[in-house]
Order: structure tokens, then sequence, then C-alpha cells
């Protein structure tokens, strides 16, 4: 068996990188830096596989957003997936990796003109939108272009709410689609995102049959084809608590599912479930103090670096140190590097005592954490580092 050393050689091509082993991953902070962001494609490609066997017959589009990696994208591109857009930034990524323009969409609801032509310039030609106003910037366009209706469906189990910004009520969604065709514009189907880190899966099941009766409705009025649905993303994944099993989750789903017209292309746009548990983050214990009877632990990555999804996305990472050095977990504080008091990881987490210099692991760091981090108080971000991006690594 290869050294860590030998392992490293050729980093990010290297297969068989065990992110858990300490001694790799501490090789891999002395050769690149600290924080590092580390995204375990193996780890990517699992998830995938084990997605799309929860949701067979599903078209699986990787939704960029809380991880823009090339080599996220590349792995996930030799798995068949297809992928989901929302912004020319994107676009310009997935055209990088060589991606045909026909395995995208293009979902975000709120467009410029710019984006629209963009997108087209690329040769993607699904959109999505859910009013009026909408309609009038995609129809100079209506002869290039299908078009899915977003819904909203309101979860309340869910950590971010995802209908809260965008989605017509779906009562408003026969009238809407009449507007839509009445503009010229190929209504394909509907669109819904029932939120992100979904504890069940009762509103899927809620939105695909209202979904399933808004569809047959639509193609009895000959107002589209109505021969698509995307079903959105949302699906959990353990952070301090454990998710629950992705085919379980997904077996109501399928239920659902099978109650559509047997010809409706049901697509979906998992974003956080292929890529949150690929993140390993590791920090330096830069500094250390004893405050009202526990110990403080100040890392060189924090809530404005890649532990901003704890404001942004609402996600709590497991930590744990690489190397303990023995005694009783206590009690502690972990905060970031910056000048900033609300610059705090965790409060209260029982931790064996750290030194300066020490590592800390945040696990399941994928998701909204390079993808939102700053480089606020001028401190820089986490470096990201691929490893195992060859299929063979799978």
């Amino acid at each position: 068996m290869a050294t860590p050393a030998a392992l490293l050689d050729e980093p990010g091509r290297a297969a068989g990188i065990r992110l858990e082993h300490p001694v790799q991953a501490g090789a891999l902070v002395a050769r690149f830096g600290s924080p590092l962001l580390v995204i375990d494609c193996a780890v990517v490609r699992r998830q995938y596989r084990a997605l799309a066997a929860a949701l067979p017959g599903v078209d699986l589009h990787y939704a960029l957003k809380p991880l823009p990696e090339a080599a996220v994208v590349r792995a996930l591109a030799e798995e068949g997936s297809w992928f989901d857009l929302a912004t020319s930034g994107e676009i310009e990524l997935v055209r990088a990796a060589g991606i045909p323009a026909g395995r995208c969409i293009h979902t975000h609801p709120i467009k410029r003109d710019a984006d629209i032509r963009a997108a087209l310039d690329f040769g993607v030609s699904t959109f999505v939108a859910d009013n009026v106003d909408e309609f009038i910037k995609l129809q100079p366009y209506r002869q290039q272009l299908r078009m899915l209706l977003r819904l909203s469906f309101r979860s309340p189990q869910a950590t971010v709410d995802l209908s809260r910004k965008f989605g017509c009520d779906p009562a408003a969604a026969p009238a809407l689609a009449e507007q839509a065709a009445a503009a010229g514009l190929t209504i394909a189907g509907f669109s819904f995102h029932v939120g992100s880190q979904v504890a069940n899966p009762d509103m899927y099941q809620r939105a695909i049959s209202t979904c399933d009766e808004l569809l047959r409705a639509g193609r009895a009025r000959g107002l589209g084809p109505f021969d698509v649905l995307d079903i959105g993303g949302g699906f959990p994944i353990d952070y301090l608590r454990a998710a629950p099993e992705i085919g379980a989750f997904c077996r109501p789903i399928r239920a659902a599912l099978a109650e559509l017209p047997v010809d409706v292309r049901v697509i979906a746009e998992p974003g956080r479930f292929l890529c949150g548990p690929a993140g390993l983050g590791l920090a330096t214990v830069i500094g250390r103090a004893r405050r009202d009877g526990r110990w403080w632990y100040y890392l060189d990555d924090g809530l404005y670096g890649s532990f901003s999804g704890q404001l942004y996305d609402g996600s709590r990472y497991p930590l744990e140190p690489l190397l303990p050095h023995g005694g009783m977990p206590e009690p502690c504080v972990v905060a970031g590097p910056t000048c900033d008091s609300i610059d705090v990881v965790a409060e209260d987490i029982p931790l064996p005592e750290l030194q300066v210099g020490d590592l800390v692991l945040g696990r399941q760091m994928g998701a909204y954490t390079s993808a939102t981090a700053t480089d606020f108080n001028f401190l820089p971000r986490a470096r990201v580092l691929a490893v195992n991006v060859d299929a063979d690594a799978s």
C-alpha cells in the first residue's frame, strides 16, 4: 500500500486517500496549508449512486449552488448526472467542464434578460418562471425554450424554506398557465422545492399529488405538453443528528410518482445530498484562553469562512480533534479567527483539552461552506482540494 506521502505526489488525482485517516489528513495540511476544505469525489459518486437507486427513473440534476467545484461537476458527469443552473457563472463552469447544454436546465425563477440570453447561447432550453412578469421576459425567446411553472409548497419541517421567496400558489397555477400559453410560451410542466434538509417526505407526496392533478388538467385544456415534473431537492443528510436512510426516505416519494401519467419525465435537483458528506474541513487552533471557567479555542477558520453555513444554512457540523491528547472532554467554546464577536462556531461543545497548533476536523462540510465563505477581515478563505477525482477511486 502506498504511503500517505506517495498518495499526495499528485494531489487531487490519486486514489485511496482516506480522509478519516489522521496521518493522511495531517499530511494534506502540511503540504497545502490551513485552513483546508477537502472534497472527496469518491463520496460524491457514492451519494449520487445511492440517490439514483432510491429514485429510479428520475433524472438527477446536480444543483451547483452548494458546491460549485469543477472536480465535482466532472465526477458527477461521469456518473451520468444532469445539471441545474441558476446563474451565468454556473453556465460558464459547466461549459468549461465540457457538459452538453442538453443535460442542463435553468431554474432561477427571476432572471435578467442577459441571464436568459446567456443560457440560450449555451444551448439550454428549459427555464423556470412563477409570475407574469417573467413570462414577459421569456416571450421574445418563446420559439427557443420550454417553461416550467414553479409552485410553492412550504414545509415547516424544512431547515431552509425555499418556497417563501419563489413559487406561485398552486391554486393560481391554472390561471397563470393560461396567461403563459396566451403569451406563446410552451409549458413543459411544473416544478417545486419543498425546502432544504427536509425532515420527512410528507410534503413531497402532497406536492406531487397536487402537480399530478394540475398536469392532467393542463393537458385536458390543451395548454401545453405538461410532460415534465421537477420535484426539486432537499434530501437530508446527517449532521449532528442522523438523517433517515435515503431509500426509506424516498419510498413514499416513489409511490407518489408512480401515480403520474406514464409519459411524464421526472427530474430532481439534489445539491446538499450529493456534496455535503464529501467535505472535510481542517482548521488549526491558533490560540486559546481560559475564560469564565472554560477553554476558548480560536481556529483559523470560522463563521465568515467555511463555517458560514451555520449562519446562512442552519447547519451544525460535527467537530472533533484530529489527534486528541487524551483527557476527559469538557465543555468549551470554539471560535473563528476574525475580530467579530459573532464569529463563534460552537458553544459548550465537549472536547478534550487542545493545544495551539492542533488540528480540528469538521465533517459533512461539502455544502454551503466554501460557496458562502467571505474574505472578511482580509482573512483568506480555506483552500479547496479535491481528492479521489478519478472514477476508479470509487
